[in-house]
């Protein structure tokens, strides 16, 4: 399995945000700009705390074996491993989903900053990058707490 790269992330971004930017102005010059919707920044925020709370669980048992404490949990590879796939899964979507509110939203600073349900918009759509943004920073980190030492431990920290 490769790790995520913060680089392609970034170039999935700009991509996206390229491209929504230029279809919401073609989109805008023929008719009505779709609304961004309020959930989007919930959504992706839902997803990313979901994605915080597995990070710390494994963390937590992860740590408990390290230590040696009594009762500690193993963690199972499969479970490890299908967490760290969606969190990378989650991180690629998460990544094209905030360029595109992130360009929409740029387009409409641009062209409707005196108008103020738009200006709500672009506000909910810049929110959404943020979350976006804080779904892959826990992506990557839910990988890093995962990946496999090399210091002479075994899977997952257990001792080998």
């Amino acid at each position: 399995m490769t790790h995520l790269r913060i680089g392609t992330l970034l170039g999935l971004f700009a991509a996206s945000g390229a491209i929504a930017w230029a279809g919401a102005g073609l989109w805008d010059s023929r008719g009505t700009l779709p609304a961004v919707p309020l959930l989007a920044p919930v959504a992706l925020g839902m997803i990313a705390a979901i994605l915080l709370g597995t990070a710390l669980t494994l963390r937590s048992r992860l740590k408990a074996i390290r230590e040696r404490r009594p009762g500690a949990r193993p963690v199972e590879p499969m479970m490890a491993a299908r967490a760290v796939v969606l969190g990378q899964a989650s991180a690629l979507v998460s990544a094209v989903v905030a360029g595109i509110y992130g360009g929409a939203g740029i387009f409409l600073v641009q062209e409707y900053l005196d108008v103020a349900n738009r200006r709500d918009q672009a506000v909910y759509a810049g929110i959404a990058v943020l979350a976006g943004a804080a779904v892959c920073g826990v992506a990557i980190w839910l990988e890093r707490i995962c990946r496999l030492r090399e210091d002479g431990e075994g899977p997952l920290g257990s001792p080998a």
